[in-house]
């Protein structure tokens, strides 16, 4: 029976079962703030190449600082030497070449000036503003081989990737970036507008570019082959435009994509990061030394979603792939909070604010955890055969991305998940805050005094 007819069938549930409050507490960690805090987590990831850590929301003070605290003892303890994040590659690569000492950036919070586009707190905010920081400073005593990148995996950046080709084929072969201007012209009669691209290319109002970004991601890919042994920071630099042509042409698909449907375009996207995540290893490889990566996205991203409603509507996502790749090389940790506060707008392209979060709906996974009865918690699913079995049944689980609607909290939020399966290990704190963004208005200030009473329906 798929997940949709489960939907039909099944009902909230006030309280939890007993038998399942009490295995959770027989096998949960606490999470104290302690140092030792994640030593069974590390434990637990072993040798796995790339862990996932994932977030119920893109706006939580806690999501964030605990996923750099992990990601710091992967790089001190674990030797990774890589960090990719849902963000776009040009505006990564700012950061990159700040922490590895080859920007003129004066301090991180430059660094992460790129980051303009909506939701720009995603990424400028305090805590990733003093991780960068805490970068730089660990690289500084390290060969650029050895110390640790910070980049990109989505593909929102078409013009300004389009950009970065051109730029570095003007410094190396003014030749080729006539060539590649001109393919690239074919663009020009949107304005660097993308989604009216799409939606002209999708419907035939306008020609397709589709021939021209794969002509030139193949004419970078053999400039490759031609230069295999070049210094390590020339690759470096290759890499990166080689990174933006094969983003063009992913993002060209993206944009036609958008308007025949979900599914097309969200599989297209956790795609793209999947192909980036393993260009990226390969090219960081070195011999017989293969890298270790930890990547950074919304849960819906990184949980496995065929084992969730996402799965039943025909979507995959970056964890899947991940699994379905790369087996036990793939370490899968979500995160999840019942109540508090978080930074998300209303509405696309609006000012964030500080808006209070429900508490969990009945019957949900937060719900659950949140009668568990210890307020913050780790989860080793992977671990624990008894735990697997215990989260295995259907139940709700909350998604808040940059835009948050409580009024409409149920159709806009949720989904349901076989929570067993769709992770390896799962992070939860019962109260949590809004991310700190570096650029507050005046909208953040006032967010909750212009939200829902606590009192409007749950079932909304």
């Amino acid at each position: 029976m798929s997940i949709n007819s489960l939907n039909k069938l099944l009902t909230p549930v006030k309280n939890a079962p007993r038998a399942l409050l009490d295995g959770l507490q027989r096998n949960l960690h606490p999470l104290v703030g302690g140092l030792q805090d994640y030593n069974p987590l590390l434990e637990a990831i072993d040798t796995a190449r790339f862990v996932l850590i994932g977030e119920a929301s893109h706006g939580t003070h806690e999501f964030y600082r605990e996923r750099v605290k992990i990601t710091q003892r992967l790089i001190l303890e674990k030797g990774f030497t890589a960090i990719a994040v849902e963000a776009d590659w040009p505006d990564a690569w700012r950061v990159n070449r700040y922490v590895r000492g080859l920007s003129t950036d004066p301090d991180a919070r430059e660094a992460l000036a790129g980051f303009e586009r909506f939701p720009a707190w995603m990424w400028r905010n305090t805590e990733v503003c003093d991780f960068v920081e805490w970068l730089r400073q660990h690289n500084s005593g390290l060969g650029l081989e050895q110390q640790v990148g910070f980049y990109g995996m989505d593909l929102y950046s078409l013009f300004r990737s389009m950009e970065e080709v051109l730029s570095y084929l003007d410094r190396t072969d003014p030749v080729e970036a006539h060539r590649a201007r001109s393919r690239y012209a074919c663009f020009d009669h949107v304005g660097q507008d993308s989604q009216a691209y799409g939606y002209g290319a999708a419907y035939g109002m306008a020609r397709s570019c589709e021939d021209e970004v794969v002509q030139q991601l193949r004419d970078m890919t053999l400039r490759l082959t031609q230069h295999p042994s070049a210094p390590s920071l020339a690759r470096d630099e290759f890499f990166h435009a080689q990174q933006n042509a094969r983003l063009v042409r992913n993002a060209e698909a993206y944009y036609r994509s958008m308007f025949r449907g979900r599914a097309s375009s969200w599989n297209l996207r956790d795609s793209h990061m999947v192909e980036t995540l393993v260009a990226l290893s390969n090219h960081l490889t070195q011999g017989a030394v293969v890298p270790r990566m930890a990547v950074w996205a919304h849960n819906s991203h990184l949980g496995d979603a065929s084992v969730t409603e996402m799965g039943d509507r025909g979507e995959w996502n970056v964890g899947q792939l991940m699994r379905e790749r790369f087996g036990s090389d793939a370490f899968l940790i979500g995160m999840s909070t019942h109540h508090g506060t978080v930074t998300a707008a209303s509405e696309w392209d609006e000012p964030p604010q500080r808006k209070r979060v429900r508490p969990g709906l009945e019957g949900s996974w937060e719900a659950v955890f949140h009668q568990v009865g210890t307020p913050n918690f780790m989860l080793l699913l992977k671990e624990h055969p008894e735990l697997q079995n215990l989260c295995e049944a259907l139940r709700l689980q909350r998604a808040i991305g940059v835009i948050y609607r409580p009024e409409t909290e149920r159709q806009s939020h949720y989904f349901y998940t076989h929570l067993g399966r769709q992770f390896d290990a799962l992070l939860h704190w019962d109260e949590t805050c809004a991310l700190d963004p570096l650029d507050k208005g005046l909208a953040w200030h006032q967010g909750e005094a212009n939200e829902v009473p606590e009192t409007y329906p749950s079932g909304v």
